[in-house]
């Protein structure tokens, strides 16, 4: 059965910020909220906080493409003084798949880095966060958090670990050899065939997904020919929505997370 959506707002305005950190704030029964921050920004004017969600192992939450049922995550940081602009650094998810829906997931505690790119003059965060939370339910839980970043040393605590979640985070493949090679779009069999060229690149782990995060593409396939591996269209595509269009291959190796961007071809026909 599909996860019924249980329309929930809670919207709590965070306590006295402490150095480096906000108080927890409860958005679900058992699931707390708080942002954290490294208290240190760099020459170039970026510095990293945590969205740390702390929950059950049996709760999750959601990926950048959150899957068929899932959530997706908004952090608005507009209201806030001295921060440009913001990139969360999604950490390498949970493919979470059932007889009924595949989504994308973190499953209990977690921390969801946010890199900021700051003014030099003590900013000031104001964020309102908004967040898909599931257990039996799942719930569109939102949060308001307050933290200045002009703390004098930074929080070293905090800061290790923002810097752990990062471990888990795609890094961009570094150089040649690529483990990747062609991405063709099989139209009629509503697949996407990749090209491996890398042993060390475990198949299994391949997620695919555009920068739009439609259409939502499935759980990797053994093709009967070697280095190639298969990779459902779920839903509606055709040529004409996916032929030169960029995709994002995510994948796990012995060194850890990697993810390189391909152009999505048409084979060719006689």
């Amino acid at each position: 059965m599909r996860p019924i959506y249980l329309a929930l707002s809670l919207a709590l305005l965070a306590g006295p910020a402490q150095a480096g950190e906000t108080a927890w704030q409860e958005v679900a029964p058992g699931v707390t909220l708080r942002l954290i921050s490294s208290g240190q920004i760099k020459p170039d004017g970026t510095t990293l906080i945590g969205l740390e969600i702390a929950m059950p192992e049996t709760n999750k939450t959601y990926w950048r493409v959150p899957g068929e049922t899932g959530l997706p995550t908004e952090l608005d940081f507009s209201g806030s003084s001295g921060v440009r602009d913001h990139e969360i650094l999604w950490p390498y998810p949970t493919r979470h798949e059932t007889a009924d829906y595949l989504d994308y997931v973190y499953f209990g505690p977690t921390i969801l880095p946010v890199r900021l790119n700051v003014e030099p003059d003590a900013p000031q965060i104001e964020l309102s966060a908004v967040l898909g939370v599931c257990s039996d339910i799942c719930v569109p839980a939102q949060a308001r958090f307050s933290l200045p970043l002009d703390d004098a040393a930074p929080d070293k605590p905090n800061g290790l670990r923002i810097r752990q979640a990062l471990a888990t985070t795609p890094m961009d493949w570094p150089g040649d050899p690529q483990p990747v090679g062609n991405v063709e779009l099989w139209s009629d069999a509503g697949m996407l065939a990749v090209e491996l060229a890398d042993d060390d690149l475990d198949p299994a782990s391949l997620i695919a997904a555009t920068d739009s995060g439609e259409p939502l593409f499935g759980t990797p396939q053994k093709s009967p020919e070697p280095n190639l591996v298969l990779i459902p269209i779920l839903g509606k595509a055709d040529e004409m929505d996916l032929e030169n269009q960029p995709v994002r291959l995510t994948f796990l190796t012995g060194e850890g997370a990697f993810e390189v961007k391909r152009i999505i071809k048409v084979p060719a026909t006689d």
